[in-house]
């Protein structure tokens, strides 16, 4: 691929802006509370490092779209973004969305530091435009599988709606629990409904129930009536997603959305960087923040270093993720390149299998460490 030139003016020294496009789902049928945790924790990033002097002298600005979970609106928005200037993109929670918005970036030649979507194939093709900071869906979700390894469990179903990224996850699961000796039983949520999915448990005779659906419908009726059904008082229910992460699942679901196992993509403990910028997140969303939030901080902390280093010329941007070395919150960012992975990858961000306590649904128990 050609270099495309950076747009007129973007190495300008007169205190002008340093324009950061972010890509953010705020309204449905996005995950709208993600989307407000992440953009939480970019805008925290973004008023820290203007406050500390921008980027040599210049304000950093994010220039936010709200993507609504759609594919099409975010590659529009990535052209969008492009025309206005910005010197690179941030941002985004769905895989698949993240996956278009990628894919229009490596054609513009407009660097993607994405913040929290973890599908493998972020791009059909290797691309030195796009970098990101969650794990790769195949290292957590082989995680998650050992830990149903760990707990007992070798005949898992599966309750899952069509979606490239369920369909991955399924995958992993099925290929990772084979090769162990379990077996990954997939229950087709087009045909049945949540009511029925207990009958297919007892008929299937599975000991757990990954829900690889969308939150909060059909998620949140699947789980009621599990935990009502007395033939399952055994089951363990999971959602390798992080469903249960955010607070709206806790007010959905009250009692019945404790121990129900996720991954988690923070450190058991965090360090002073961490716990001050936990702490600034918090006052900000008025609950605690998630491991999204911390992942948006993140972003912008490596684009602000990248850029007082490169200028905001695009190639130099792109050409500059083996180099990077910045300390984030929940460790030192690096990026490398990973096998099966088209992307520049930090490998490998903490991750956790954990849950909500059954005694206090407001405090999460580490189950499992990856």
């Amino acid at each position: 691929m050609s270099t495309p030139p950076s747009p007129p003016g973007a190495e300008r020294t007169d205190g002008s802006p340093v324009r950061i496009g972010a890509l953010v789902p705020l309204t449905r049928p996005g995950w709208a509370e993600a989307g407000r945790h992440l953009l939480a924790g970019l805008e925290l990033a973004v008023g820290e490092v203007n406050d500390a002097g921008g980027i040599v002298g210049r304000p950093l600005e994010l220039v936010v779209r709200d993507t609504a979970a759609d594919p099409r609106k975010a590659a529009a928005a990535v052209d969008e973004l492009a025309g206005l200037g910005v010197a690179a993109l941030a941002g985004e929670y769905h895989s698949v969305v993240a996956r278009a918005a990628a894919a229009r970036a490596d054609a513009l030649g407009l660097p993607f530091l994405c913040s929290s979507a973890v599908l493998d194939a972020l791009t059909d093709q290797p691309t030195e435009w796009v970098a990101r900071l969650a794990p790769a869906q195949s290292r957590g979700w082989r995680i998650y599988a050992d830990f149903l390894l760990g707990a007992g469990h070798s005949r898992i179903a599966v309750a899952a709606e069509p979606s490239v990224y369920w369909a991955s996850g399924a995958r992993i699961l099925r290929e990772h629990l084979a090769s162990r000796g379990g077996t990954v039983i997939e229950l087709d949520m087009r045909a049945l409904a949540p009511a029925a999915v207990g009958d297919e448990l007892v008929d299937k005779r599975a000991t757990a129930l990954l829900l690889l659906v969308g939150h909060p419908e059909p998620a949140v009726s699947i789980v009621r009536s599990v935990r009502r059904d007395r033939r399952l008082a055994e089951i363990m229910i999971g959602a390798p997603a992080g469903q249960p992460e955010f607070g709206e699942w806790a007010v959905a679901l009250g009692d019945d959305g404790a121990a129900i196992p996720f991954l988690r993509y923070l450190p058991e403990r965090l360090g002073p960087l961490g716990a001050r910028v936990g702490a600034a997140l918090r006052e900000r969303l008025a609950a605690a923040p998630s491991f999204v939030a911390f992942e948006g901080y993140d972003t912008v902390t490596v684009l602000a270093e990248v850029l007082r280093a490169q200028g905001t010329d695009r190639a130099r941007v792109a050409e500059s993720w083996p180099r990077v070395a910045v300390e984030g919150t929940r460790g030192r960012i690096r990026f490398s390149r990973t096998p099966g992975i088209s992307v520049w990858q930090w490998a490998w961000p903490p991750i956790h299998v954990v849950d909500r306590d059954p005694a206090d649904p407001e405090r999460f128990r580490v189950l499992h460490t990856g």
